[in-house]
C-alpha cells in the first residue's frame, strides 16, 4: 500500500463505507452521522424506528457497518441486529440503559452507554469494519 493511500485510510478509515444508524433521538443521530462522516462514512440514514430499519434493510442496499440503538421508540433493536450478523455486518450498539438489557446473543458487541463519547464511539465501528475492502 503505497504511503498516501496509507496516510488517506488513517484520516477516513470510513471512506467509501455505508454505515446505517438507527437512532431515535435526532440530535444524537445527527451527531452520530457527523461524525462518521469526519472519518469518511456514507451515511444510511439515520432513521428513528424498527420499521423504517427493516425497509432499509430490505431495500438491498450494501452495508458495512451499523451505529444502533438498543431501545427504539420502546421496541428492542434486536431482529435488526440478528439480521445485520446473519449478513456478517458489524455493529456496536447505544443505549440508555446498562449492559442486561442485553440479549445474551450479543454481549459480545460494543456497548456505548448514554451519553456516549462519540469519537471513541466510532473509531470502535471503524476498527470492526477494518479494512475488509473487495
Amino acid at each position: 500500500m503505497s504511503g498516501s493511500l496509507a496516510s488517506s485510510r488513517q484520516r477516513a478509515p470510513l471512506a467509501g463505507r455505508r454505515i446505517l444508524v438507527v437512532e431515535d433521538e435526532y440530535f444524537l443521530a445527527d451527531d452520530i452521522g457527523a461524525a462518521l462522516r469526519t472519518l469518511g462514512a456514507e451515511i444510511a440514514g439515520p432513521v428513528g424506528d424498527i420499521k423504517d430499519a427493516t425497509a432499509m434493510l430490505h431495500r438491498g442496499l450494501a452495508l458495512d457497518g451499523a451505529v444502533l440503538d438498543v431501545n427504539i421508540r420502546t421496541e428492542m433493536i434486536f431482529p435488526i441486529a440478528r439480521e445485520l450478523r446473519a449478513r456478517d455486518v458489524p455493529f456496536v450498539f447505544t443505549t440508555g440503559y446498562d449492559k442486561v438489557s442485553i440479549a445474551p446473543e450479543f454481549h459480545d458487541v460494543p456497548l456505548w452507554e448514554k451519553p456516549i463519547d462519540i469519537v471513541a464511539m466510532t473509531r470502535t465501528l471503524a476498527g470492526l469494519v477494518g479494512d475488509g475492502r473487495p
